[in-house]
């Protein structure tokens, strides 16, 4: 089993629409019909305002997440300093195969090597509680004073700073 962290390109765009909406919904997380089903298809537009990687397991795109720096259109949360990223998602049909514990590990090593960034941040929502315990194991501290919603939705905040 191998796992390749790389840039997506638009040949990837189909298979991240599909398996970000997929692994939300299937997870429970939002349901089908929800509005934000539309920005998590709409890859293009990501990869336009954001970096978008990839995670390959085997040749095979098997998850996906978005980089954004303060002030850029996918930034929710993201402070002067802070790399944050969004919507990661690895396919439901091969979860814990230690994709996104891959990807985390990528997003923290990449952030390590921009200039001017002191810590990683991202918002989870708040019934993603398997998502909670990998960012805690990879040592992000969940800030409640930063938790905020969403319409009906809690989001949870989540920062690791990074050692100097």
């Amino acid at each position: 089993m191998s796992i390749t962290i790389r840039p997506a390109t638009e040949a990837d765009y189909d298979d991240v629409a599909r398996i970000t909406r997929e692994a939300y919904v299937h997870g429970g997380h939002i349901a089908e019909g929800d509005g934000y089903l539309d920005m998590l298809g709409d890859v293009a537009h990501r990869a336009k305002h954001a970096i978008v990687w990839v995670a390959e397991l085997d040749g095979k795109v098997a998850g996906s997440v978005a980089l954004t720096l303060e002030g850029q259109e996918y930034s929710d949360i993201a402070r002067a300093g802070e790399l944050e990223f969004r919507m990661l998602a690895v396919d439901p049909a091969i979860q814990r195969a230690g994709i996104g514990r891959a990807m985390v590990e990528a997003i923290v090593d990449y952030a390590r090597a921009v200039e001017g960034v002191h810590s990683v941040s991202l918002t989870s929502i708040e019934n993603m509680t398997n998502a909670h315990r990998l960012y805690e194991s990879l040592g992000f501290e969940r800030i409640r004073e930063r938790d905020w919603k969403h319409e009906d939705t809690g989001l949870f905040v989540f920062v690791k700073t990074l050692e100097s």
